[in-house]
């Protein structure tokens, strides 16, 4: 697969096949995501994959927690908390969007927080990456991370595998730290879940837009000369 296809073919996957993904794929892609641009150098990334009995034993604390309604305190602020109409109609539109398809109307609050417990299920993946970094990192090395991933989830693409990238993991920061057994110095960014796309999920069959380059695109260049 050329890049360009692995570009246009990723996507959020929430819902897996329970179908083991061999470990030494899974260190392969997190090996060679590495290639990343890291500004410096720095490589500020640290990544920690579960699967196996590991993995189930994870789910379970998790389960635990959801079922006796435990909370911690987020690691981060997930989206900004004072966002543009623009952005707040994007992320609300993704939300219908999804519910939508999963045939779970606005009013069934109840129905919604079960969908959403899923992402600590990792929609039923087999296995995950954690990344973590360095709590003295800023912003730019943050963005590095973002670098990172995207090779991460491209290569899987390209492996036949899906994945769905997990800012929510955040609100949970103390326990997957625990249970990772990170050292104080480094904090909690993402989870990816990573396993084969169950084709019967109704929610695989989102697929959100991209808005229109004229909102966000300005080319600032002389017309080629020809002559």
């Amino acid at each position: 697969m050329d890049v360009s296809a692995a570009v246009a073919a990723r996507r959020s996957v929430r819902g897996f096949l329970d179908t083991a993904v061999e470990p030494d794929v899974l260190r392969d892609l997190a090996i060679r995501a590495a290639r990343a641009a890291t500004g410096g150098n720095l490589q500020p990334w640290h990544v920690d994959i579960v699967a196996g009995a590991p993995m189930k034993r994870l789910k379970a604390i998790m389960a635990g927690k959801l079922a006796n309604d435990e909370r911690e305190t987020p690691g981060y602020d997930i989206y900004p908390r004072e966002m543009a109409d623009t952005h707040r109609a994007r992320t609300y539109a993704l939300g219908e969007a999804l519910y939508g398809h999963l045939g779970i109307p606005r009013a069934d609050k109840d129905a919604r927080r079960r969908w959403f417990a899923r992402n600590f299920d990792f929609f039923g993946a087999p296995a995950a990456y954690f990344v973590t970094v360095d709590r003295r990192m800023g912003p730019p090395q943050w963005s590095d991370l973002g670098m990172y991933l995207q090779n991460l989830m491209l290569l899987a693409v390209d492996a036949g595998l899906a994945t769905c990238p997990q800012e929510c993991w955040a609100i949970y920061p103390q326990t997957v730290e625990r249970f990772l057994e990170t050292p104080p110095e480094r904090m909690l960014f993402c989870g990816v879940a990573i396993g084969h796309e169950d084709p019967a999920e109704p929610a695989n069959r989102l697929r959100s837009d991209r808005a229109d380059a004229a909102e966000w695109l300005t080319v600032i260049a002389d017309a080629p000369d020809n002559g």
